[in-house]
């Protein structure tokens, strides 16, 4: 049920206020991540906006993001959040913020 629940949210959000910042949603390990492993670069020190990271997310699902206007569906990003809950545990235990002590938790 709560799986679902964020996949509406994210999906609902996205599309209703797609300018504000992503960390409306989305915890900084997350975005970051996501945009580490989507874009293949450093992630900005701003945050994307809203509608950019669930486009993000839903390419993690294999939403092919093309110059159309087409927003994601529910599937992809429940896909995409799937993934995105792997990396960012990657992300918190390996990546360049990881704690020493996070590897024994």
């Amino acid at each position: 049920m709560i799986v679902s629940w964020r996949t509406l949210f994210v999906c609902r959000m996205g599309r209703s206020l797609p300018d504000v910042s992503c960390e409306v949603v989305f915890e900084p390990a997350e975005w970051k991540s996501t945009w580490r492993v989507v874009r293949r670069s450093r992630p900005p020190v701003q945050p994307p906006k809203l509608r950019d990271m669930v486009r993000m997310v839903a390419q993690l699902g294999g939403y092919v993001n093309r110059s159309r206007k087409d927003e994601p569906g529910p599937q992809t990003v429940w896909l995409g959040l799937q993934r995105l809950h792997d990396i960012t545990l990657c992300w918190e235990v390996f990546g360049p913020e990881a704690k020493a002590d996070a590897i024994f938790v």
